[in-house]
């Protein structure tokens, strides 16, 4: 599972995210909203996927293709366990890097992993 959109596309479309309720009554992992687009996020573009053999584990990465240095991390949604951000990791332009995350062992799993860029 791969996603790809732009920072802007996803800024402007992710606004707030819903939870679905189950006829159980129990609570669906929500998607991940993206922060809104700031000047230095302008032409940073990001993905975010589930690891291929750990379906714990969230990813994130982004290309710089701004002029200026950017800093980002991975969010990851985790079901039946709390959220988890990513490290922090610095890009210089032109520059490519991954942020992930671990979802608890008791985790029903990563719902979306978005991204929050600095």
């Amino acid at each position: 599972m791969r996603r790809t959109k732009s920072l802007v596309t996803a800024g402007l479309a992710a606004a707030v995210s819903a939870l679905a309720l189950t006829t159980a009554g129990l609570a669906v992992p929500a998607q991940a909203a993206q922060a809104a687009p700031s000047a230095a996020a302008a032409g940073v573009d990001c993905d975010g996927w589930v690891h291929n053999n750990n379906p714990d584990h969230g990813i994130a990465g982004c290309s710089n293709n701004t002029d200026r240095t950017v800093t980002f991390r991975a969010e990851v949604v985790c079901g039946w366990a709390p959220d988890v951000s990513g490290q922090w990791v610095t890009l210089a332009p032109g520059q490519y890097g991954e942020s992930s995350g671990v979802c608890a062992i008791y985790s029903s799993g990563v719902g979306s992993v978005g991204w929050t860029i600095q």
